[in-house]
Order: C-alpha cells, then structure tokens, then sequence
C-alpha cells in the first residue's frame, strides 16, 4: 500500500509538472482569435466595411503575433503542438516554418540589421541601392515612412518573400517544397472555411482581413530595429497603448524580448518595469511612449535611409 501511495504521488506530480509547463494564457489568446475570427467571417455580410476592415486586420496581426510566440518554442514543451496551434494561416502569405527559420537567423545575427546577415533587415546594402533606377529608389524611400510601409509594405514584403522562396524552391531545396506544401495545407482550411462556408468573395478577405493583417504587422517592425553602432542600441522599446499591446503580444518591449527571447508575452511588461533603467541605458534611449508618437512623427517622414549606413 506505501508503495502504492508513493507512486501514485510521483505521477501527480509529473503531471503537474507537464502542466505547469503550460503556458495557458498563450491558449487563451488562441482561442480568443479562433472564435473571434470564426464570428467575424460568419458574420461578413452582415458587418459594414469600417467595422470589418479593423477586426479583421486586428485579428491577422494578433494570429501573426501567435505564430511569433510559437518561434521562439511557447506554449508547450512539444514543438508540434505548438505548430498545430498556428497552423491555419489566416494572413496566407508566409509559410510558417520559413518564417521561422529567417526569424532564428535574424535573432543569432551577430550584425543585426545588417541586410547581408540579418534576413529581417529592412535595409538594402549600399552597392544594391546604387544598383537601383529612380522608381526603385522612390517606392522604397516612400516605404520608409510609416504611411508608406502600411500600404505599399504588405505589397513589398509579399513580393520579397515570393523572390527568396521561389528560389529555394526552383533550387529543389527539400525544406522548402516540405514548408510550402504544409502552408498550402494551412491556407487550404481557412479558405475552405472563408470561401466555402463563409461565401466571402477571396478579394474581400485578401481586402479585409489578409492585407490589413499583414499591414498592422508591418506597423510593429517599423520602428523595431536601427543600424546604429553597439548592437545593444540597435532594438527599440516602445510602450505601446493596451490594445496595440494586446495585439502585439507585448513584442513592442521588442529589446526585451532580444534580451530574453524564451520569456513568455504575458511575463513582459512586469520584467520591463523591473529592467526598464537598465534596458533603456543598454539602448541608448531608443524609446518611444506609444504608437500615436510615431504616427506623429514618422506618417509622411521616413524613419532613416534605405541603404544600409554603417560599413
């Protein structure tokens, strides 16, 4: 009977352990975007455009904030649990598993920004930019500001990904034909759903939910890195307003989470006001209190160069 009561103890607690490993308000996100989303799309026909056009990019730009967390290993121990999280691919553009190799990459960048290192710089190397026509120079100097990089950035950022794995593919990397056909699994359910269920015309959930996701995005990457001397200055820290957070999933404390890349979202904001000094002295004071700063600041003026600045 002891060694009964003794084994039993241990396999609860194992199992607390496993479940104490669960990041559970992670699921509580997921499952408020699912539903919100399935609300949403159930309802289209009945929803007037200016009610659509922000839940359905809010909800794509969260999804894509999910998927984020899922990069760096969150919410469960188990890597196919949490790929089976963020499987349908409600913004349809980027495979997943691309998405999260280039973003390790971007994070083990000992030059980060540095666009011949970092596959998330936003700037072009210099002799690139040398190398472009007027019109080139133009679109990407106007994609720059931040009016810019919210309606021609989705067009760029599609376009730039189509040419890196297209590439891969027509290299017959095995990686990237395996990354692409489960995408086409994942864009298969939410248009099975989208199209079939839901009788939204493509062009309306591509005008709707897809671009303005992709948009919103776009919005947090803008401002999230510069090329500047010391790496440590090279990451902002913006404190954004509740429900940008919310969407974010707090990655706009986006120096923080490079200092501590396996910390869970919900864990954010109480370390940020515990390493806030120290963050913003490592950073060299690239802050930002809020997004409608920005939007001041940077709509129609672009935030730095395009070609990359140091050498």
């Amino acid at each position: 009977m002891a060694t009964e009561t003794v084994e039993r103890k241990q396999k609860l607690k194992q199992k607390q352990s496993i479940l104490n490993r669960i990041e559970w308000p992670t699921f509580l996100v997921a499952a408020a975007i699912y539903t919100a989303f399935a609300f949403i799309t159930w309802n289209y026909h009945d929803l007037p455009w200016w009610l659509l056009l922000p839940l359905g990019g809010y909800l794509v730009a969260w999804h894509g904030s999910l998927q984020h967390e899922v990069v760096h290993d969150h919410p469960t121990p188990w890597p196919l649990v949490n790929e089976a999280l963020v499987f349908p691919s409600l913004w349809l553009w980027l495979p997943f598993r691309s998405y999260r190799e280039d973003h390790r990459r971007h994070h083990a960048a000992a030059n980060l920004t540095d666009p011949l290192e970092d596959p998330e710089s936003n700037y072009v190397s210099r002799e690139t930019w040398a190398g472009y026509n007027g019109l080139q120079k133009a679109w990407l100097s106007a994609r720059n500001t931040l009016a810019g990089r919210l309606v021609l950035g989705p067009w760029s950022a599609v376009w730039r990904m189509l040419v890196g794995e297209g590439r891969k593919l027509l290299r017959g990397e095995r990686q990237a034909w395996l990354n692409w056909s489960l995408h086409a699994v994942g864009c298969a359910l939410v248009l099975t759903w989208v199209l079939g269920v839901c009788d939204i015309p493509l062009g309306g959930y591509l005008l709707f939910f897809a671009y303005p996701g992709i948009a919103l995005t776009l919005m947090r990457s803008f401002l999230e890195h510069q090329a500047r001397g010391p790496r440590g200055e090279r990451t902002v820290v913006i404190e954004a307003e509740a429900p940008i957070a919310l969407m974010f999933m707090n990655n706009n404390l986006h120096a923080l989470h490079h200092a501590e890349p396996g910390r869970p979202w919900y864990q954010l904001p109480a370390q940020y006001r515990v390493r806030k000094s120290a963050l913003l002295a490592e950073n060299g004071g690239y802050f930002y209190k809020g997004y409608r700063a920005i939007f001041a600041r940077y709509l129609f003026r672009a935030k730095e160069p395009v070609a990359f600045p140091l050498r």
